[in-house]
């Protein structure tokens, strides 16, 4: 897909990018692999600390992410990493293959036909559908390559009224939206109900071999 040159930015075109570069030099760029047209960057997280904020959000081509995806989604991360210059059009050079982009595809979680990388979900505030604040995820369960849980870690006052571990692992199919500025992970259904569930159980080592996919 061919793209023509963009309207002028700040950065010097050929420029070598650098970990020091701004989100508002890159928004709406186009980003290329070779002479792939990949997606446009969208924005990136907004968080206060740095390893929260290694990704870029990318609004992909649909025959990329049809092609390089497991299932294909919208929006996608891009690990800032993989930025390596600014092409004299004014699109975003990537350093790495469409093969390393589709390995770091697969290094996601999807919530709402959106890709997250991890980066872009720790120290997230978890809610459940009626609003009750949880917790915080600080880390992810991976199963057989693939991220089945995140670690969340309830505050007290949830974690005495019922009665829980100081962390806790919940299925990633529970993990309804999330939100931009509030920086927040919603559940689809409610703590109470989250607790009860085969996944979430089977996750905690409560449950039985049964898969990880719950039947409502």
């Amino acid at each position: 897909m061919e793209r023509g040159a963009g309207d002028a930015h700040s950065t010097t075109v050929g420029e070598k990018m650098n970990d020091d570069y701004r989100i508002q030099e890159l928004l709406q760029r186009d980003v290329y692999v070779g002479d792939t047209f990949v997606g446009v960057i969208t924005g990136e997280r907004f968080h206060p600390r740095d390893e929260c904020v290694q990704s870029l959000r990318i609004k992909v081509v649909p025959g990329v992410a049809e092609e390089y995806m497991r299932k294909a989604a919208e929006c996608a991360p891009l690990s800032k990493e993989l930025v390596h210059s600014i092409r004299p059009d004014g699109a975003v050079k990537l350093s790495k293959s469409m093969r390393e982009l589709q390995r770091r595809w697969r290094n996601t979680v999807r919530i709402s036909e959106e890709l997250f990388a991890p980066d872009e979900l720790l120290d997230r505030a978890v809610l459940d559908n009626d609003g009750i604040d949880i917790g915080n995820v600080v880390g992810m369960v991976k199963i057989k390559r693939t991220y089945r849980g995140v670690v969340v870690t309830p505050h007290f006052m949830v974690r005495k009224k019922h009665g829980i571990e100081e962390s806790f692992i919940i299925p990633v199919g529970q993990l309804a939206r999330t939100t931009s500025r509030l920086d927040e992970v919603i559940l689809r259904c409610s703590l109470k109900r989250l607790l009860t569930l085969p996944s979430f159980m089977k996750l905690n080592g409560e449950g039985d071999e049964s898969d990880l996919t719950d039947v409502e």
